[in-house]
C-alpha cells in the first residue's frame, strides 16, 4: 500500500473541470495528496489558431478553480511522457490518472506512456472521459459497432448512466513542483488581432458551462423547432464546454433528466443531439481513419479539389463567395468562433457540392477558426455532408443555399447580422468580420458584395456530372 504522502499525479488533458470527473474523483477518494498538471504536448501544440487560443483562456479559469480550492495547476510543456518521468522523480509520485480521449493521435500516445510507466512500476490509470458510454461498450447484437446512428440511439435510450461526481476535496502536497508560465506559452499568437474580436463573445470555465446549461433550460421545450433556425437563439450553446471538458456529458444528462421529471417538455430532442455526439466519437475510436481518409473507401477516386490556393477556394475562406447564407456562416465564426450548425451543413455543401472542394479542406479550415472544434464531430459532420461518410443519404443530397436561408432565416435576419456589403446601416457583427479577418486580405465593408463563384445551378450539375461519372468510370 502507498504511503499516504505519495502524491498522485492528476494529468489534465481536455476534462478541465473539477465535478463530473471520474479520474479526479478516484484520485480524491486514495486521501492522497493530488498534483494537477497539464502538458503542453505536440497533441496540444498542433491545434489550431481558435481551439488554442480557447484552450488558453480555459488553462487560465480552471487553475483559478483550483487554486479556490486549495490547489494549483502545474504547467509543463514537451514530451508527455518525458515530462511525466521527470515530474514523477522530482516529487516521489507513483501514480499517475488521466481522462481517456478517443481519437487516434491521444489514444497512441497515451498507451506508450501507460506502457512505459507501468515497467517503471508507476501506477498508470485512466477512468471514463468525455463521453456517455464507453465506445466499446455500445454495439449491435452481432458484436460489432453501430455503423448508423438511429439504431444506436434506440439501443442506448434505456441504458443507465452514472450520475455525476460532486467536485472533490482536494489534497495537496507540501511541496509543489516549478510550474511553467501560461502566458509565456502564447497559446492566442495565431490569433492575431481576431483574438480581441472573437473574446467578448467568450465566457471560459467549469461555472459559466453550467449557467449555459441552465440558461438552456428555459428554452429546452423548443429545441426541436427552433434548433435549426438562424434567426433564433434556439441551441444549447454548449459545444465549446463540452469540448474542453469544462462541463461533463452526464451533468448535462443528468440536468436534463431532472428537468423532464419536473416538468419540463419536450427534451429528447436535445437529448438525441447527445448521442449523435457519441456516435461521433464512436465512429473515430472505432474507425479512426474518419479523420484523415474517406470512411466510405470508394471515394477515394472522386474527383475533389485539393488545391487551397485555387480562386473559389479563397474566395469560401474569405466569406467572399457571393452566395449569403454561406458568407454569412463562415463570418459568424471569424466574429464569434462558432458557426450555427445549420450554418455549417450550408458552408460545407456549397465547398464540397457545388466547388467540389475535398471535405478534408473544410475540415483543417474548422480546426483551424472554431473555438469549440471537436475532433469527432467536426470529422464526421465534414464527411456527413461531403457524402464520403456515414450517412443514408448520398452525395446527391446538395444543399441549395438559397432554399435553406428561406426556410431557417425567412426574414434575413441572419444574413443582416453577418454581411455589411450592400446594407445602408450594417449591423456592428457584420462589421466586427473586417477587424477579425487578416489585413492581407485587404476588404473594405463599404464595397460591393461579390457576385457568386459558382452559380448554384451551375455547380450542383457540375457536382451530380461528376457524381454519375464516379459510379460509371
Amino acid at each position: 500500500m502507498e504511503n499516504n504522502q505519495t502524491p498522485i499525479i492528476m494529468w489534465f488533458r481536455r476534462d478541465l473541470r473539477l465535478s463530473d470527473h471520474p479520474a479526479f474523483a478516484a484520485a480524491a477518494e486514495t486521501g492522497r495528496p493530488i498534483l494537477p498538471i497539464f502538458i503542453l504536448d505536440n497533441v496540444a501544440q498542433t491545434l489550431g489558431a481558435a481551439p488554442k487560443w480557447r484552450l488558453g483562456l480555459g488553462l487560465e479559469v480552471f487553475a483559478q478553480s483550483l487554486k479556490k480550492n486549495g490547489s494549483a495547476l502545474v504547467l509543463r510543456s514537451g514530451d508527455a511522457l518525458t515530462v511525466l518521468q521527470d515530474l514523477i522523480e522530482e516529487t516521489g509520485a507513483k501514480s499517475v490518472y488521466w481522462s481517456r480521449a478517443y481519437d487516434p493521435d491521444s489514444i497512441n500516445r497515451d498507451k506508450r506512456i501507460k506502457s512505459a510507466l507501468t515497467q517503471q512500476g508507476v501506477e498508470a490509470k485512466s477512468f471514463a472521459g468525455h463521453l456517455l458510454f464507453e465506445p466499446w461498450t455500445v454495439e449491435t447484437k452481432s458484436g460489432e459497432p453501430y455503423r448508423v446512428f438511429t439504431p444506436m440511439w434506440r439501443s442506448v435510450q434505456g441504458r443507465d448512466i452514472a450520475s455525476p461526481d460532486a467536485a472533490p476535496k482536494i489534497s495537496a502536497p507540501t511541496e509543489w513542483p516549478k510550474s511553467e508560465d501560461l502566458k509565456k506559452w502564447q497559446l492566442g499568437a495565431a490569433m492575431n488581432r481576431g483574438a480581441a474580436v472573437v473574446a467578448p463573445y467568450v465566457r471560459p470555465g467549469e461555472d459559466a458551462g453550467f449557467e449555459a446549461l441552465h440558461g438552456f433550460l428555459d428554452r429546452i421545450s423548443d429545441y426541436g423547432d427552433n434548433r435549426d433556425r438562424l434567426d433564433r437563439d434556439g441551441t444549447s450553446n454548449l459545444s465549446e464546454y463540452l469540448s474542453l471538458g469544462e462541463i461533463g456529458p452526464r451533468s448535462v444528462w443528468h440536468i436534463v433528466q431532472r428537468a423532464a421529471m419536473n416538468g419540463v417538455q419536450r427534451t429528447d430532442a436535445f437529448l438525441r443531439q447527445l448521442i449523435w455526439r457519441e456516435f461521433a466519437y464512436h465512429l473515430m475510436y472505432h474507425t479512426p481513419q474518419l479523420v484523415s481518409e474517406n470512411w466510405k473507401p470508394e471515394w477515394e477516386a472522386f474527383p475533389w479539389n485539393t488545391d487551397t490556393s485555387h480562386p473559389e477556394v479563397v474566395a469560401w475562406m474569405q466569406a467572399r463567395t457571393g452566395i449569403p447564407a454561406v458568407d454569412a456562416g463562415l463570418r459568424e465564426m471569424y466574429v464569434t468562433g462558432r458557426m450555427h450548425n445549420r450554418a455549417r451543413m450550408i458552408v460545407a455543401s456549397y465547398l464540397t457540392k457545388h466547388l467540389m472542394t475535398h471535405w478534408k479542406i473544410g475540415m483543417d479550415w474548422f480546426a483551424d477558426c472554431l473555438i469549440d472544434w471537436d475532433p469527432a464531430s467536426n470529422a464526421m459532420g465534414w464527411q456527413w455532408v461531403a457524402g464520403s461518410g456515414p450517412d443514408a443519404s448520398p452525395f446527391f443530397r446538395i444543399f441549395n443555399p438559397v432554399t435553406q436561408q428561406e426556410k431557417f432565416d425567412p426574414k434575413g435576419a441572419y444574413i443582416h447580422r453577418w454581411i455589411a456589403e450592400g446594407e445602408a446601416e450594417p449591423s456592428e457583427t457584420a462589421l466586427a468580420y473586417f477587424e477579425a479577418v487578416p489585413r492581407s486580405w485587404e476588404l473594405d465593408p463599404t464595397a460591393s458584395y461579390p457576385k457568386p463563384v459558382v452559380e448554384l445551378a451551375a455547380g450542383r450539375a457540375r457536382a451530380l456530372e461528376a457524381y454519375e461519372g464516379r459510379k460509371t468510370g
